[in-house]
């Protein structure tokens, strides 16, 4: 896969940008699919699900790559369909309260019993408070404080204007530092007192 930037003329008032050639639909397929998981699973997709999300996703990437003209990056238009595949999962599947959270995303296998246990703790607070946002801004969210996206590339991939995902941006990190001021606030008033 090149990164070649080439310029097309569609008509005398449209110039088209193509950051480089369309790969393979395999070159896709095993350069991103930790990427799709990892997407899937963040945007509240649950773990029972996610290899058939996972699926869903290069299916329609399958389907749909030869209209993919590489105006964008692979990446980005994966976002974009592991997106829509998550929201349609979330909707056709209520949650509930008892399923299982995720796992560890990376292997601990090199961490202490102890340094695991606290991992695996944090990532399922981490997890309940990426729960409790909305899929708008869960989805930007994601993209910027954990994929490292940029806001043009966020705002491709979910078609919406530039400046929807920085508003987007901004609440959900205001909603999210919020829960964990909470989420402190309630520990250290259970915290037994010592001096």
């Amino acid at each position: 896969m090149g990164s070649a930037v080439e310029c097309r003329r569609v008509d005398p008032e449209v110039t088209l940008v193509v950051l480089g050639p369309v790969p393979s639909f395999e070159e896709l397929y095993d350069a991103q699919v930790e990427f799709v998981w990892r997407t899937l699973r963040r945007l509240g997709v649950p773990e029972a699900a996610l290899d058939d999300a996972t699926q869903e996703v290069f299916m329609v990437v399958h389907r749909r790559l030869p209209e993919f003209q590489a105006r964008s990056s692979p990446k980005t238009w994966l976002f974009a369909i592991a997106h829509h595949v998550a929201q349609t999962e979330r909707r056709s599947r209520r949650r509930h309260a008892t399923e299982p959270l995720p796992e560890l995303l990376a292997s601990a296998d090199s961490l202490s019993p102890h340094a695991a246990s606290v991992l695996k703790q944090e990532l399922q607070r981490f997890y309940l408070l990426l729960e409790q946002m909305d899929d708008e801004r869960r989805a930007v969210f994601v993209m910027v404080e954990m994929e490292e996206m940029s806001a043009p590339e966020i705002a491709e991939a979910l078609q919406v204007n530039l400046n929807t995902v920085y508003t987007r941006l901004r609440a959900a990190r205001a909603q999210f530092n919020e829960a964990i001021g909470r989420q402190q606030a309630s520990e250290s008033r259970s915290a037994p007192w010592t001096k």
